[in-house]
């Protein structure tokens, strides 16, 4: 017996919805207004109200 899953259908499909939802969604993304800045962000610097907080230093036992 197989399965037959309701849904999306045929790979294309799937594919065509994913585009359109995310053809949608990018009307109200945020553009990057600072890339340079992403190499920090991915790095794990913190930012507050647009300025990088520092982190406090490790304090040895």
């Amino acid at each position: 017996m197989n399965k037959v899953t309701r849904g999306a259908g045929s790979r294309t499909a799937a594919l065509v919805m994913v585009f359109k939802l995310i053809e949608s969604a990018q009307h109200r993304w945020r553009a990057v207004n600072a890339p340079h800045l992403v190499a920090l962000v991915r790095a794990g610097a913190r930012f507050e109200r647009g300025r990088m907080v520092e982190r406090p230093q490790a304090v040895a036992a």
